[in-house]
């Protein structure tokens, strides 16, 4: 960005590519302009995603599209904390811990969703984390149809393979979403499925519009909420053992109980170490590529509908006209002092746009922060 400024065209492919950088860029094209930028872009990789009709990957950002999020985000307020132990806590010894995270937060997730708790050796939630660690490296390496459309018509072995994850997926989906229909109880609402169902029944999204909501459609929006919390929660937790926060937690709780969300006040310097960890780190460079939903300008260019963009997270969290020596991990530039003072800077975590609740509100929030 410093060489070809905040707004740049590339060609990918057959398809331009636009990739914004810049605060301030950023804030104006997913705030102040946020429905124009509000798509997703038609590529064939998402075509391959829950069928086909994933939410979070879907081209469509029409009324009855956001009604639908609007329903998954209320559902998932409603179970959005699980109150259950690990044994782990109590264990003494030395363990991988990687393991252990994405098997937890897999098992979290499947609480939510489907108000089941497994043993962490249980081969079906092994599965599923196998299918998870799998889509998600098939997704990293790319595909080069999403920008050569001729080339989805070629075999390949990486795109067989990724099908067969997402058809294995959809089927442990569906299979929970079947149980729940069976055994649904409008007086005993157990989890972010049975809310999915009980809306549907009612066929009632808001006081403003009445909407179906499918079967398939219920699977599809449970399909996103397991896999956008799975991979950002995983992928943080991961990265945060491998900066080591420091002592506050013992000084402030000891060891004889677990933390506790009450706790936050208390802990300043950990929620200062998340968002230096979300900051440093970056994990995901780039958002979810989004695209434009019609003709715009932006900072005098103009933009028309239907282009890709891709959002730079990681020139905003390393600008150093926003952040002191930005490549060193310093959490106390996040340091909650003087909270007056203090909001006047966002910095960008996974997919920061316009009230997405970062995929329905499952990865983890802080406060805006010097």
């Amino acid at each position: 960005s410093e060489t070809y400024g905040d707004v740049l065209q590339i060609q990918i492919g057959t398809k331009p590519v636009l990739v914004l950088s810049g605060l301030e860029t950023l804030r104006q094209a997913l705030i102040r302009q946020g429905d124009d930028f509000l798509g997703r872009p038609d590529l064939f990789t998402f075509s391959l995603i829950g069928d086909g009709q994933s939410m979070t990957f879907s081209s469509d950002s029409g009324e009855v599209w956001r009604a639908r999020r609007r329903l998954a985000q209320n559902a998932l307020k409603t179970f959005a904390i699980s109150p259950s132990p690990t044994s782990l806590i109590n264990e003494k010894g030395e363990f991988d811990p990687y393991r252990y995270v994405v098997v937890s937060v897999a098992n979290i997730i499947c609480g939510m969703c489907f108000g089941k708790r497994y043993n962490h050796e249980d081969e079906e939630l092994l599965s599923v984390v196998n299918l998870t660690d799998e889509f998600g490296a098939i997704a990293a390496s790319g595909n080069p149809a999403d920008f050569i459309p001729i080339l989805k018509y070629l075999p390949s072995s990486a795109m067989k393979a990724f099908r067969e994850i997402n058809r294995k997926f959809l089927s442990f989906i569906n299979k929970f979403v079947n149980e729940h229909y069976k055994t649904f109880d409008q007086n005993h609402v157990r989890d972010i499925t049975d809310s999915l169902i009980q809306h549907s029944q009612e066929k009632k999204v808001d006081e403003n519009s009445n909407i179906h909501l499918p079967n398939e459609k219920i699977v599809n929006i449970v399909n996103d909420l397991f896999g956008a919390g799975f991979d950002t929660i995983t992928t943080a937790l991961s990265w945060s053992l491998m900066y080591l926060v420091a002592h506050e937690l013992d000084q402030v709780i000891g060891r004889e109980r677990r933390p506790r969300l009450l706790d936050r006040a208390q802990l300043p310097y950990t929620e200062a170490f998340i968002s230096e960890m979300f900051r440093h780190s970056s994990f995901m460079p780039f958002t979810i590529p989004h695209c434009t939903t019609k003709d715009t300008t932006l900072n005098g260019f103009f933009i028309p509908k239907g282009i890709c963009v891709l959002i730079n997270q990681w020139q905003v969290n390393h600008d150093p006209k926003l952040w002191k020596d930005p490549f060193t991990f310093c959490p106390e530039r996040f340091f909650l002092f003087l909270t007056t003072m203090l909001q006047q800077m966002h910095f960008f975590k996974h997919d920061g746009e316009k009230d997405m609740s970062s995929h329905y509100g499952l990865t983890m929030k802080h406060k805006r922060c010097q």
